[in-house]
């Protein structure tokens, strides 16, 4: 019996790769049944791509914990049979096929919402469900090109630089989630489902965020700045005597405050440096003269010093520095799951907190491909001569 605050929902599941089941792992995590559908051992496709257990099941256990899996061909009659069964008790239904699939296929928002019509059906695509390049194939790499990231990303005049993560699928992911959280809510009002959709591009573009609004707003046309902010300096990452250091003295009051902290008070009033208009028009002469400050102590002696005196700032991890750090640990961000096959291990967690819900403690290990299936059809009231029945025939 699953718990949670969303443990009243059903969702299917029929997306692949991340950005749809990053969405769906949002309502797994919150106590919501999830049935992840996969395709049948046998049927054309498989779980080869990425995010599918073969290529990396650290990942996919991250990706797809708490889910049931059912396997099951919505190619064929008898698969989409099965699939408006489930619907009818269903909540939701995510997937993210290029646009025109889901209506080759027969299971359209209209189709499913015909069958249930409470269903939220939740969309997502690489550019949208219509327009010139709806039917493109959608990765991550290429939405951050398209939608503006990679020309702002990496150091001036070294060319686009992709984000070290996959921003565009995650976020689409997000997006989508808080878009059937929202036709959820409205859904308890109208009593009716709704069709949402989103994209990779548009959710790279909507992260865009300042930097589009210069564009849209003063026909700036933003570029990289590297490590710095474009719009206020000093800012970035510094050199110290045995590392790395990141500040953000943004604005007048944390430059007076930063450079106090450096000794350098010579510099608050010197020209070409007195105001956040002058030191971005100088900000090579700002940077070096901060700069070599830094290098006279190591990294925790200056964020002591600099958090001190009210100026932001922080060590730069590698990735084993993160989960070794202890407000990370305090936060509890890594949630601990047993894996059959590698015992105690940790996963990502959510980001954020309900009371009274202990999240980590409600996760259990990602379904094995099928795991559900017989489970799950016998509910719908197949025999069990049938279902073997339909995994011959690879329906499921």
């Amino acid at each position: 019996m699953r718990r949670g605050p969303l443990s009243h929902l059903t969702i299917i599941d029929a997306s692949r790769v991340r950005a749809g089941p990053t969405a769906v792992r949002l309502f797994a995590d919150m106590g919501a049944r999830v049935i992840k559908l996969e395709i049948p051992r046998g049927a054309p496709g498989g779980d080869d791509m990425i995010g599918g257990r073969a290529h990396n099941r650290a990942d996919y256990e991250n990706l797809h914990r708490s889910k049931e899996s059912l396997t099951l061909n919505m190619k064929e009659e008898e698969g989409r049979k099965i699939l408006n069964a489930l619907v009818k008790d269903a909540d939701v239904f995510v997937e993210n096929f290029r646009p025109d699939v889901k209506y080759r296929l027969g299971i359209g928002p209209e189709a499913l919402q015909a069958v249930n019509p409470r269903l939220v059906y939740a969309s997502i695509s690489g550019f949208g469900q219509d327009g010139p390049y709806a039917n493109w194939p959608g990765f991550d790499s290429i939405a951050q090109g398209m939608g503006g990231l990679m020309s702002i990303t990496g150091k001036p005049g070294e060319g686009p630089m992709r984000v070290g993560i996959p921003i565009a699928d995650l976020c689409a992911g997000h997006f989508c989630a808080m878009g059937i959280l929202t036709a959820l809510l409205e859904r308890a009002v109208s009593g009716k489902g709704r069709w949402v959709h989103t994209s990779l591009l548009e959710a790279q573009i909507a992260m865009l965020d300042f930097q589009a609004a210069q564009y849209l707003v003063d026909r700036k046309v933003p570029v990289s700045n590297g490590n710095e902010h474009p719009l206020t300096v000093p800012t970035g990452v510094f050199v110290t005597s045995d590392g790395y250091l990141n500040i953000a003295a943004i604005g007048q009051t944390m430059w007076v405050r930063l450079c106090k902290a450096l000794g350098l008070e010579s510099l608050i009033e010197k020209p070409g440096f007195r105001s956040e208009s002058e030191r971005v028009a100088n900000r090579a002469e700002v940077n070096a003269a901060v700069g070599e400050a830094f290098k006279s102590r190591g990294t925790a002696d200056w964020t002591e010093a600099l958090l001190k005196a009210g100026v932001p700032c922080g060590p730069i991890y590698n990735v084993n520095q993160v989960f070794e750090d202890e407000q990370v640990r305090h936060l509890g961000i890594a949630w601990p799951l047993n894996l059959p096959q590698l015992g105690e291990v940790s996963v990502v967690g959510q980001p954020f907190h309900l009371s009274g819900y202990d999240q980590k403690n409600e996760i259990s290990p990602a379904p094995e491909q099928g795991e559900q299936t017989d489970t799950i059809l016998s509910a719908l009231g197949y025999t069990a001569k049938r279902i073997a029945e339909l995994r011959s025939n690879h329906i499921v």
